[in-house]
């Protein structure tokens, strides 16, 4: 089945506002399921789940437990206990490096794109002598040194690796680099806050340890989000969050730990994001990850025609960006064009740094304009984009 991007736009009313919204890779917009879902909960059993036995409790507690057990399935997860509700990906990845039991001088090792999310936890540790920390670089067109990873993972304790990357959409070749990390003896977790709401991610296929993603980039409520983790090994860390829910029993000086996900589950949950979490997934599933993928490629090669004056960041074959064009000029605030886009055409991309300064500071850069599609946006809505950078380059030069 093919993507109806019409029928698809139906479901957000926020488009019929003429806005062309390219800021996905940010933040997407919601459907109206998704606004339902949330609402129904508000509306007709608005009561805490795992603790109170009356009826709408009882209700609740079985929704979020049907909502873990489709989120868990979407990425190919085999058991409900594997799945951890966090606030976002950020959260997901602070608890592993605050949960999971390092031995001091453990080696990290991270790429040189990664997301502050990614980077501040791990720096935080090292700079207290817990971990050591190294940086795989990247090769000129923005993809993987493979032979600098070959040479820093040696010895690793973990892995810790953007999967699509947010600055220029490059994909890592994450299946290949899980095998060489685990030849190694090193785990590896994966920051999937760019490719679950794109691609087809299967945790057990990859056979990643741990995994990372938000709601907020697939259809689903702000925060929202959940952390992966293979069994034996979430059985085996400390919770870092400590409270209502995440113990049996407790006595002035012993607790009894609840049992997985519960123990990571800090107090009480954000039941409406969980469920419109997991219809998020539904909607998803519903149009297809294939097809998403594919339309969003169409989109890039379209897009990267209109940008004949611009550099754009990592490869130039749009099969290698996805969904995303960060694109600059040397001596152009990439500020000034965002906000004239907005201005003079309604087009919304998102300029700057996004979130990995490390990068851009490293190569003495001020950022890029990006611009990010996603399953709702059209090609009529990409010719505008064209004109109106057309339009503003007057203003630019």
């Amino acid at each position: 089945m093919s993507l109806n991007v019409d029928k698809v736009r139906e479901d957000f009313s926020i488009l019929q506002k003429k806005i062309v919204y390219f800021d996905n890779s940010c933040m997407t917009l919601r459907p109206k399921q998704v606004i339902a879902a949330m609402n129904q909960y508000y509306e007709e059993f608005p009561a805490c789940a795992g603790r109170s036995m009356h009826s709408l409790g009882n209700k609740i507690t079985q929704e979020v437990d049907f909502a873990r057990k489709q989120i868990r399935k979407h990425i190919g997860a085999k058991r409900d206990q594997e799945l951890i509700f966090t606030r976002n990906t950020t959260e997901a990845i602070n608890l592993l490096s605050k949960s999971f039991k390092f031995q001091k001088g453990d080696k990290i090792v991270i790429s040189d794109k990664e997301h502050n999310s990614n980077l501040l936890p791990w720096q935080i540790m090292a700079e207290k002598g817990l971990i050591k920390l190294e940086v795989v670089n990247s090769n000129p067109d923005n993809t993987l040194d493979l032979d600098d990873f070959e040479t820093k993972i040696k010895g690793a304790k973990m892995l810790c690796i953007v999967h699509t990357s947010n600055i220029d959409g490059v994909t890592n070749p994450v299946k290949d680099l899980i095998k060489r990390a685990h030849k190694e003896g090193a785990l590896v977790m994966l920051d999937a806050a760019q490719s679950v709401p794109h691609k087809e991610v299967n945790v057990r296929n990859l056979d990643v340890d741990f995994l990372a993603f938000s709601a907020h980039k697939m259809l689903g409520p702000s925060g929202m989000g959940a952390f992966y983790g293979k069994r034996e090994l979430l059985e085996n860390m400390n919770p870092f969050l400590v409270g209502g829910e995440t113990v049996k029993d407790t006595t002035f000086n012993s607790r009894v730990w609840e049992e997985l996900p519960n123990r990571f589950e800090a107090g009480l949950q954000d039941y409406a994001g969980i469920l419109g979490f997991s219809q998020a997934t539904k909607y998803l599933e519903k149009i297809g990850k294939r097809n998403i993928e594919k339309h969003e490629i169409k989109l890039t090669k379209q897009l990267t025609e209109g940008l004949d004056d611009y550099n754009i960041l990592g490869p130039r074959n749009a099969e290698q960006r996805g969904g995303i064009t960060s694109f600059y000029k040397k001596g152009i605030d990439p500020h000034q064009i965002a906000l004239l886009l907005d201005s003079t055409s309604k087009v919304m991309i998102r300029s700057g740094a996004h979130c990995a300064h490390s990068y851009f500071n490293l190569r003495d850069s001020p950022g890029t304009a990006r611009a990010s599609v996603y399953l709702y946006n059209t090609e009529e809505e990409v010719e505008i984009f064209k004109s109106a950078i057309n339009k503003i380059k007057s203003i630019l030069h």
